[in-house]
């Protein structure tokens, strides 16, 4: 960093308060002819003087009219307090080695036209010395003062003005969030600061390389061989150029853009005229501003990482949950295979037909548990993929119920079954396989979570531009807590609260998680509707879409025809 030079308000010695007015007189020597004390802006009201000699000149005018006019009316000490006056007033707009030499030809010339005898340097009384003297003496601490005056009141507006800039600076990189606009902010601010344009290199991540120019982007076109000085400004992450004591001999000023003392995320290069002077504070500005945008991405780039960790151990979390959960749920139908799979190989000859029917049955249930429980975790794995594609088609609705319940009803014949679809349905688009999976897993759910003889329903019908498919049941219903829970990975409703039947104890709780994720796959929503007369209503709405004509079929090749 820069050191910025400041005044040291801890230092109460005469010595510190002499170095401290030094260094300002030293400053307001350079301060040029134009007036200090007026405001930097160029339409502030308070920029009196455009010609501060003459502003000067009328102020030391009126005082020696005065003087020279009231003569004979006044005595020493007033037209010598006068003499003051006139210094103090000269010195707002006069620099101060000029204020200094025309003070002193002020006293020089109150000491030949007014201190007796007149028209001569030398003086009658010892008392009228003494009074010259100290009105040359008050007249530079005066002049002094008000130099030191207009030094902090700059450096004040100074440093206002700095603030006003990161201020502005941080609401435009707050707002911007393309690496080009937070780029292009910065490079107006740092050509505004040094009325240069400023070229800027800005890295993607901290990593990137010179030979990678997908990982960095230029701003303002950089030559190559300041392209070159870039680099190597961000690799040492250190600024050179004049005034930052590395590299003084070089045209053009480098900044690093810092995120960390040691790590830069670009840098900032600012061409400067030759032998120009070099502020010490105006280089700590411009240096803060590229910090700012250092920062910036530094932030930026931990929050990436951060939020990349969160996901990873969110999705390593959700895949041991989903072995633990597999792997337990797994156990329960091997385990009743392997069963009815040993009786029947031991004891085959022994055992009656009606009892080698029921072991058949039991392990034909517990195949299609498992066959359900795997392609219901496959799909979801699937289709938690990006960029996942569906094999779309025109379906019928009424085909599509129909379908899931027959196979329902070759599972679970002992159950009431109904299906009932709105005449005149149009076509749905629609992944035929995975729309199937989604109204078999509702059935199923259904099944488990009420009891026979309760019928379970599939209603189809149109509503409000939507074709909805309704899955029915008149089981205990599910309580409001659970009604968003249950879609949820691993997550079921309480069997205890209502329901006697065993299979709503078994699954994953991936079953409805499955079919939520098809229907949104479709740009659909599942949603859950309590019953008024007890259970729930598990529906699909899907927008209705117009299918395509005859006519608005492409020809496939081969001859078939495609939508």
């Amino acid at each position: 960093m820069i050191p910025l030079p400041g005044i040291d308000a801890s230092a109460d010695s005469w010595p510190a308060h002499l170095r401290r007015a030094g260094r300002a007189l030293r400053e307001a020597a350079r301060s040029g002819t134009v007036a200090p004390m007026t405001d930097d802006e160029p339409n502030s009201p308070r920029r009196m003087a455009r010609w501060p000699w003459a502003w000067a000149g009328l102020v030391w005018a009126a005082a020696w009219l005065l003087m020279l006019g009231l003569d004979r009316h006044i005595g020493l000490a007033q037209a010598a307090i006068t003499l003051v006056l006139a210094s103090a007033l000269a010195a707002i707009w006069l620099p101060l080695v000029s204020s200094l030499l025309t003070t002193t030809a002020a006293v020089l010339a109150f000491d030949w036209f007014i201190v007796p005898p007149k028209h001569s340097f030398s003086i009658e009384l010892s008392e009228d010395v003494l009074l010259v003297i100290e009105i040359l003496v008050l007249s530079w601490v005066v002049t002094a003062l008000l130099a030191r005056g207009r030094v902090l009141a700059a450096r004040a507006r100074r440093s206002a003005r700095h603030a006003d800039q990161m201020r502005r600076l941080g609401d435009a990189l707050r707002d911007a969030e393309d690496p080009l606009q937070r780029g292009e902010a910065l490079r107006a601010a740092l050509s505004d600061l040094l009325g240069q344009p400023a070229r800027l290199l800005v890295l993607r991540n901290a990593a990137a390389l010179p030979e990678n120019d997908a990982a960095s982007t230029t701003l303002g076109d950089p030559a190559p061989d300041e392209l070159v000085g870039l680099w190597h400004c961000v690799r040492l992450c250190r600024a050179f150029g004049p005034g930052t004591g590395h590299e003084p001999e070089l045209p053009a000023l480098y900044l690093p853009l810092r995120g960390t003392d040691t790590e830069a995320f670009g840098a900032a290069l600012i061409p400067l005229e030759a032998n120009a002077p070099h502020e010490d504070d105006v280089l700590v500005q411009a240096q803060a501003l590229c910090d700012q945008l250092g920062q910036l991405l530094h932030r930026a780039r931990t929050q990436r990482q951060a939020e990349s960790a969160h996901a990873l151990a969110q999705s390593q979390a959700v895949r041991n949950a989903l072995l633990a959960a597999i792997s337990h749920d797994y156990r329960t139908p091997l385990a009743a295979i392997l069963g009815a799979a040993s009786s029947l190989k031991d004891q085959g000859a022994k055992l009656a037909p009606e009892q080698r029917e029921r072991l058949t049955q039991s392990i034909m249930a517990e195949t299609r548990q498992l066959s359900r429980l795997t392609d219901n975790t496959l799909q979801l794995v699937r289709l938690d993929a990006p960029g996942v594609k569906l094999n779309l088609d025109w379906e019928s609705p009424d085909e599509l119920a129909g379908a899931a319940i027959e196979r329902a009803r070759r599972h679970d014949p002992e159950r009431r079954l109904k299906v009932w679809a709105e005449p005149g349905l149009p076509l749905v688009r629609c992944d035929a396989v995975l729309f199937s999976q989604m109204l078999e897993n509702l059935i199923d759910n259904a099944l488990k979570y009420s009891d026979a003889p309760a019928p379970v329903e599939l209603h189809v019908r149109r509503h409000g531009g939507h074709i909805v498919f309704a899955v029915r049941d008149s089981g205990p219903g599910v309580e409001p807590a659970w009604r968003e829970k249950i879609f949820d990975v691993f997550q079921r409703g309480d069997w205890r609260t209502g329901t006697h039947n065993s299979a709503a104890q078994r699954g994953a709780g991936v079953g409805l998680a499955v079919c939520r994720a098809i229907a949104r796959a479709h740009g659909g929503e599942l949603q859950l509707r309590p019953r008024s007369q007890g259970g729930s209503s598990f529906e699909c709405w899907l927008r209705e879409e117009a299918a395509p004509g005859v006519d608005d079929r492409v020809p496939a090749p081969g001859g078939q025809e495609r939508p």
